[in-house]
Protein backbone atom coordinates (compact mmCIF):
# COMPACT_ATOMS: atom_id res chain seq x y z
CA UNK A 1 0.00 0.00 0.00
CA UNK A 2 1.72 3.49 -0.76
CA UNK A 3 2.82 5.65 2.06
CA UNK A 4 0.19 8.45 0.11
CA UNK A 5 -2.62 5.94 1.22
CA UNK A 6 -1.40 4.89 4.54
CA UNK A 7 -0.10 8.03 5.77
CA UNK A 8 -1.98 11.15 4.28
CA UNK A 9 -1.38 13.16 7.60
CA UNK A 10 2.46 12.77 7.40
CA UNK A 11 3.03 15.12 4.50
CA UNK A 12 4.76 19.00 4.03
CA UNK A 13 6.21 20.69 7.02
CA UNK A 14 6.07 19.61 10.46
CA UNK A 15 7.32 21.63 13.62
CA UNK A 16 8.84 19.85 16.32
CA UNK A 17 7.39 22.56 18.80
CA UNK A 18 9.89 24.12 21.57
CA UNK A 19 8.78 23.98 25.16
CA UNK A 20 9.06 27.34 26.35
CA UNK A 21 9.74 27.40 29.86
CA UNK A 22 9.19 30.61 32.66
CA UNK A 23 10.44 30.58 36.11
CA UNK A 24 11.26 26.62 35.70
CA UNK A 25 7.69 25.53 34.91
CA UNK A 26 6.19 24.96 31.25
CA UNK A 27 4.76 28.53 30.35
CA UNK A 28 1.68 26.78 29.00
CA UNK A 29 0.57 30.68 27.54
CA UNK A 30 3.68 31.23 25.55
CA UNK A 31 2.96 27.59 23.92
CA UNK A 32 -0.44 28.08 23.44
CA UNK A 33 0.86 31.37 21.44
CA UNK A 34 3.14 29.46 19.66
CA UNK A 35 0.66 26.86 18.60
CA UNK A 36 -1.95 29.52 17.66
CA UNK A 37 1.34 31.13 15.28
CA UNK A 38 2.32 27.94 13.13
CA UNK A 39 -1.37 26.95 13.30
CA UNK A 40 -2.15 30.33 11.01
CA UNK A 41 1.24 30.06 9.33
CA UNK A 42 -0.08 26.72 7.60
CA UNK A 43 2.37 24.48 8.69
CA UNK A 44 0.96 21.10 8.17
CA UNK A 45 1.14 19.56 11.45
CA UNK A 46 2.93 20.14 15.05
CA UNK A 47 5.31 17.24 17.20
CA UNK A 48 5.32 17.44 20.66
CA UNK A 49 7.64 16.32 23.20
CA UNK A 50 10.58 15.78 20.69
CA UNK A 51 14.38 16.36 21.09
CA UNK A 52 13.56 19.93 20.64
CA UNK A 53 10.87 20.01 22.87
CA UNK A 54 13.13 18.99 25.59
CA UNK A 55 10.99 15.93 26.52
CA UNK A 56 14.27 14.47 28.22
CA UNK A 57 13.83 17.11 30.71
CA UNK A 58 10.17 16.80 31.22
CA UNK A 59 8.34 14.36 33.95
CA UNK A 60 5.62 12.50 32.78
CA UNK A 61 3.19 14.90 33.71
CA UNK A 62 4.57 17.17 32.39
CA UNK A 63 5.00 15.78 29.21
CA UNK A 64 1.29 15.22 29.05
CA UNK A 65 0.56 18.48 30.03
CA UNK A 66 2.44 19.90 26.87
CA UNK A 67 0.71 17.65 24.86
CA UNK A 68 -2.96 18.67 26.22
CA UNK A 69 -2.02 21.82 25.61
CA UNK A 70 -0.82 21.70 22.73
CA UNK A 71 -4.06 19.48 20.87
CA UNK A 72 -6.10 21.95 22.41
CA UNK A 73 -5.02 24.69 20.45
CA UNK A 74 -4.16 23.13 17.46
CA UNK A 75 -7.88 23.08 16.42
CA UNK A 76 -7.43 20.75 14.05
CA UNK A 77 -4.27 20.90 13.02
CA UNK A 78 -2.79 17.41 13.26
CA UNK A 79 -0.47 17.09 16.20
CA UNK A 80 2.11 14.07 17.22
CA UNK A 81 3.36 12.85 20.23
CA UNK A 82 7.13 11.96 21.09
CA UNK A 83 8.14 9.05 22.83
CA UNK A 84 11.86 7.97 23.49
CA UNK A 85 12.89 5.46 26.68
CA UNK A 86 14.26 2.34 27.17
CA UNK A 87 12.47 0.35 29.30
CA UNK A 88 9.54 -1.60 27.13
CA UNK A 89 6.80 -1.65 29.22
CA UNK A 90 6.42 1.79 30.43
CA UNK A 91 6.91 2.79 26.69
CA UNK A 92 4.23 0.50 25.86
CA UNK A 93 1.77 2.13 28.63
CA UNK A 94 2.95 5.97 27.53
CA UNK A 95 1.35 4.84 24.05
CA UNK A 96 -1.43 3.63 25.21
CA UNK A 97 -2.25 7.06 27.43
CA UNK A 98 -1.36 8.93 24.31
CA UNK A 99 -4.06 6.94 22.18
CA UNK A 100 -6.21 8.38 23.96
CA UNK A 101 -6.27 11.80 22.67
CA UNK A 102 -6.93 12.79 18.89
CA UNK A 103 -3.39 12.24 17.70
CA UNK A 104 -2.18 12.01 14.07
CA UNK A 105 0.34 9.70 15.22
CA UNK A 106 3.58 8.65 17.69
CA UNK A 107 7.07 9.64 16.91
CA UNK A 108 9.09 7.15 18.66
CA UNK A 109 12.61 6.48 19.11
CA UNK A 110 14.38 3.50 19.42
CA UNK A 111 15.63 2.57 22.91
CA UNK A 112 18.71 4.76 23.78
CA UNK A 113 21.92 3.45 25.48
CA UNK A 114 20.81 -0.31 26.00
CA UNK A 115 21.67 -0.90 21.59
CA UNK A 116 19.68 -3.61 20.91
CA UNK A 117 20.31 -5.75 17.61
CA UNK A 118 18.16 -5.68 14.46
CA UNK A 119 15.76 -8.08 16.25
CA UNK A 120 15.52 -6.60 19.43
CA UNK A 121 14.48 -3.33 17.57
CA UNK A 122 11.84 -5.15 15.70
CA UNK A 123 10.32 -6.30 18.63
CA UNK A 124 10.45 -2.49 20.41
CA UNK A 125 9.16 -1.13 17.25
CA UNK A 126 6.73 -3.84 16.44
CA UNK A 127 5.41 -3.57 20.41
CA UNK A 128 4.52 -0.22 20.47
CA UNK A 129 2.63 -0.57 17.30
CA UNK A 130 0.53 -3.11 18.52
CA UNK A 131 -0.33 -1.35 21.65
CA UNK A 132 -1.34 2.32 19.87
CA UNK A 133 -4.45 2.87 19.16
CA UNK A 134 -2.44 5.82 16.46
CA UNK A 135 0.03 5.45 13.80
CA UNK A 136 3.47 5.08 15.11
CA UNK A 137 6.33 7.06 13.41
CA UNK A 138 9.33 5.86 13.08
CA UNK A 139 12.68 8.06 14.52
CA UNK A 140 15.36 6.90 13.10
CA UNK A 141 17.93 9.23 14.79
CA UNK A 142 21.21 6.88 15.52
CA UNK A 143 23.25 9.67 16.98
CA UNK A 144 20.97 10.50 19.74
CA UNK A 145 19.66 6.42 20.62
CA UNK A 146 23.11 4.72 20.04
CA UNK A 147 21.45 1.84 17.70
CA UNK A 148 21.23 2.16 13.77
CA UNK A 149 18.16 0.61 12.38
CA UNK A 150 19.58 -0.96 9.15
CA UNK A 151 17.73 -0.84 5.99
CA UNK A 152 16.44 -4.37 6.07
CA UNK A 153 14.85 -3.74 9.68
CA UNK A 154 12.51 -0.38 8.52
CA UNK A 155 11.46 -2.02 5.46
CA UNK A 156 10.03 -5.33 7.60
CA UNK A 157 8.69 -2.53 10.12
CA UNK A 158 6.99 -0.97 6.98
CA UNK A 159 4.87 -4.16 6.37
CA UNK A 160 3.47 -3.67 9.59
CA UNK A 161 -0.27 -2.05 9.27
CA UNK A 162 0.14 0.84 11.91
CA UNK A 163 3.81 1.56 11.07
CA UNK A 164 2.96 4.65 8.74
CA UNK A 165 5.91 6.70 8.71
CA UNK A 166 9.52 7.80 9.27
CA UNK A 167 11.08 10.87 10.44
CA UNK A 168 14.82 10.52 8.71
CA UNK A 169 17.42 11.48 10.20
CA UNK A 170 19.34 8.37 9.82
CA UNK A 171 22.46 9.73 8.04
CA UNK A 172 22.37 7.09 5.20
CA UNK A 173 21.30 8.15 1.53
CA UNK A 174 21.23 4.76 0.33
CA UNK A 175 18.58 4.04 2.96
CA UNK A 176 16.32 7.00 2.33
CA UNK A 177 16.41 5.99 -1.28
CA UNK A 178 15.20 2.85 -0.60
CA UNK A 179 12.35 3.70 1.97
CA UNK A 180 11.50 6.05 -0.64
CA UNK A 181 11.17 3.96 -3.51
CA UNK A 182 9.48 0.94 -1.25
CA UNK A 183 7.18 3.56 -0.41
CA UNK A 184 4.69 2.31 2.39
CA UNK A 185 6.38 4.74 4.54
CA UNK A 186 5.53 8.28 4.44
CA UNK A 187 9.72 9.41 4.32
CA UNK A 188 10.01 12.94 6.48
CA UNK A 189 13.64 14.45 6.24
CA UNK A 190 14.58 15.12 9.91
CA UNK A 191 17.96 16.77 8.88
CA UNK A 192 17.22 20.28 8.42
CA UNK A 193 19.61 20.86 5.22
CA UNK A 194 18.29 17.40 3.90
CA UNK A 195 15.20 18.67 3.51
CA UNK A 196 14.73 19.91 -0.56
CA UNK A 197 16.60 16.66 -0.92
CA UNK A 198 14.25 14.47 0.42
CA UNK A 199 11.66 16.00 -0.92
CA UNK A 200 13.62 16.04 -4.59
CA UNK A 201 13.93 12.43 -3.94
CA UNK A 202 9.98 11.53 -3.67
CA UNK A 203 9.70 12.14 0.43
CA UNK A 204 6.33 13.81 1.59
CA UNK A 205 8.20 16.22 3.69
CA UNK A 206 10.04 17.25 6.71
CA UNK A 207 9.82 17.75 10.68
CA UNK A 208 12.55 19.95 11.07
CA UNK A 209 13.29 22.86 14.08
CA UNK A 210 14.38 25.43 11.54
CA UNK A 211 10.82 25.69 10.35
CA UNK A 212 10.27 27.79 13.91
CA UNK A 213 11.95 30.63 11.69
CA UNK A 214 10.50 31.88 8.84
CA UNK A 215 7.55 28.82 8.32
CA UNK A 216 6.31 30.76 5.27
CA UNK A 217 9.98 30.20 3.59
CA UNK A 218 9.80 26.50 4.36
CA UNK A 219 6.18 26.02 3.16
CA UNK A 220 6.91 27.71 -0.03
CA UNK A 221 9.95 25.73 -0.27
CA UNK A 222 7.49 22.70 -0.01
CA UNK A 223 5.27 23.62 -2.07
CA UNK A 224 7.35 24.96 -5.17
CA UNK A 225 8.95 21.06 -4.53
CA UNK A 226 5.64 19.69 -5.21
CA UNK A 227 4.49 21.73 -8.17
CA UNK A 228 7.81 21.30 -9.74
CA UNK A 229 9.60 24.18 -9.54
CA UNK A 230 12.52 23.74 -8.47
CA UNK A 231 14.42 26.71 -9.25
CA UNK A 232 12.09 28.43 -6.61
CA UNK A 233 12.50 25.33 -4.27
CA UNK A 234 16.24 25.77 -4.35
CA UNK A 235 16.28 29.81 -4.10
CA UNK A 236 14.36 29.50 -1.09
CA UNK A 237 16.59 25.92 0.66
CA UNK A 238 19.66 28.35 -0.38
CA UNK A 239 18.61 31.13 1.46
CA UNK A 240 17.47 29.49 4.40
CA UNK A 241 20.77 27.85 5.11
CA UNK A 242 22.84 30.20 6.17
CA UNK A 243 20.44 30.37 9.20
CA UNK A 244 19.45 26.49 9.75
CA UNK A 245 23.74 26.36 9.96
CA UNK A 246 23.55 29.12 12.86
CA UNK A 247 20.55 27.04 14.58
CA UNK A 248 22.51 23.92 15.07
CA UNK A 249 25.73 25.92 15.40
CA UNK A 250 25.24 25.50 19.36
CA UNK A 251 23.34 22.23 20.56
CA UNK A 252 19.51 22.38 19.81
CA UNK A 253 16.97 24.05 20.76
CA UNK A 254 19.42 26.61 22.53
CA UNK A 255 19.78 28.84 19.39
CA UNK A 256 16.02 28.84 18.36
CA UNK A 257 14.64 29.63 21.86
CA UNK A 258 17.08 32.40 21.88
CA UNK A 259 15.38 33.41 18.19
CA UNK A 260 11.50 32.89 19.43
CA UNK A 261 12.74 35.24 22.23
CA UNK A 262 13.07 37.96 20.29
CA UNK A 263 10.31 37.19 17.86
CA UNK A 264 7.62 36.01 20.19
CA UNK A 265 8.65 37.44 23.88
CA UNK A 266 9.02 33.92 24.73
CA UNK A 267 11.54 32.74 27.59
CA UNK A 268 14.69 31.32 25.60
CA UNK A 269 16.41 29.17 28.74
CA UNK A 270 16.51 25.80 28.28
CA UNK A 271 16.24 23.70 31.18
CA UNK A 272 19.71 22.18 32.14
CA UNK A 273 21.88 20.46 30.92
CA UNK A 274 21.15 22.26 27.97
CA UNK A 275 22.47 25.88 27.91
CA UNK A 276 21.65 29.15 25.84
CA UNK A 277 23.68 30.50 23.04
CA UNK A 278 26.06 33.16 23.64
CA UNK A 279 25.85 36.75 22.12
CA UNK A 280 28.00 36.16 19.43
CA UNK A 281 25.91 33.30 17.61
CA UNK A 282 22.43 35.28 19.02
CA UNK A 283 24.03 38.33 16.89
CA UNK A 284 24.71 36.05 13.81
CA UNK A 285 21.54 34.67 13.92
CA UNK A 286 20.06 37.84 14.11
CA UNK A 287 21.94 38.76 10.84
CA UNK A 288 21.04 36.16 8.66
CA UNK A 289 17.30 36.47 9.88
CA UNK A 290 17.30 39.83 8.51
CA UNK A 291 18.89 38.67 5.47
CA UNK A 292 15.76 36.84 4.50
CA UNK A 293 13.75 37.25 1.35
CA UNK A 294 10.68 39.04 3.04
CA UNK A 295 7.57 37.60 3.41
CA UNK A 296 5.07 37.70 0.56
CA UNK A 297 1.81 39.53 0.60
Amino acid sequence: MRAAVRAPAFRGIWIPLVTPFRHGEVDLAALRRLVRHYRDAGVHGLVACGSTGEAAALDAAEQLLVLDTVVGEADGLPVAMGLSGNHLGQARDRIRQFGQRPLAGVLASAPAYVRPGQDGLRIWFETLADASAVPLVLYDIPYRTGATLETATLLALAAHPNIVAIKDCGGSLDKTVALIADGRLAVMAGEDLQALATLGLGGTGAIVASAHVRPDLHLAMYDAARTGDWDRARGVFHALAPVIRLLYAHPNPGPVKAVLAALHGCDDVPRAPMTAPGPELRGALAEAIAALPPARK
